[in-house]
């Protein structure tokens, strides 16, 4: 279910579609693949935006999508990619053939993440599905306004919604699937994927992607 989609680790997703191979915050990257057609960073934290990592997975045509905010620090690998995007919350785009749209991420009841940070999760638009990445978020007006088919989000706390929040945010924008991440490792604990599970209603389905725990 859901094949084309990969929770590495963490927050780090691989997605393969007809328009190629997307990353969205490589992070542990375990081997030198060097695959990606675009890479999608959220915000500058170390778990998701990792220089030793991104240079596994990119490649001289890679497009490289970033918060504007965080386009100086993206662009010490801008002779090793195709292009360095940068955007704010909110937009929409095309790049290489692949739409996709802004959300903001922030915090609304912890610090870690400040709105005016401008970071920011995407709607990308694969073999037409709506793939909300959540970026590290609480439950913001702008999260419970997406329209989706699939929903990766954050569910271990402390620095982003837990289990509970993320599961009534699912139930409010209601995708088709939804998957959870950012647990198990850095945040939350190994059970916050079935605590999830069990709080989201039907008809959502919830797949639990997360291939490993241990970081090297």
């Amino acid at each position: 279910m859901l094949d084309f989609i990969e929770v590495l680790t963490h927050s780090s997703i691989r997605i393969k579609g007809e328009v190629g191979t997307i990353y969205v915050d490589p992070f542990n990257i375990k081997d030198e693949l060097n695959d990606a057609d675009f890479v999608f960073v959220t915000h500058p934290h170390y778990d998701h935006f990792s220089i030793k990592d991104l240079r596994k997975v990119i490649k001289p045509e890679t497009i490289m999508v970033v918060p504007a905010r965080m386009e100086d620090d993206a662009l010490e690998l801008e002779r090793e990619v195709k292009e360095v995007m940068a955007v704010k919350p909110g937009g929409s785009h095309e790049a290489g053939g692949l739409k996709f749209e802004t959300v903001a991420a922030y915090n609304t009841i912890k610090p870690f993440h400040p709105r005016r940070a401008e970071w920011v999760g995407y709607i990308l638009v694969v073999d037409g599905k709506r793939i909300y990445i959540a970026g590290d978020t609480g439950a913001t007006k702008e999260a419970k306004a997406v329209k989706c088919d699939v929903a990766l989000l954050p569910v271990g706390g402390t620095y982003t919604l837990d289990a509970k929040r993320a599961a009534e945010l699912v139930n409010t924008i209601k995708p088709e699937y939804a998957i959870p991440t950012h647990y198990g490792t850095i945040a939350g604990r190994k059970t916050d994927g079935k605590t999830f599970a069990d709080l989201v209603k039907e008809p959502v389905k919830v797949v639990e992607k997360i291939q490993y725990f241990k970081l090297d």
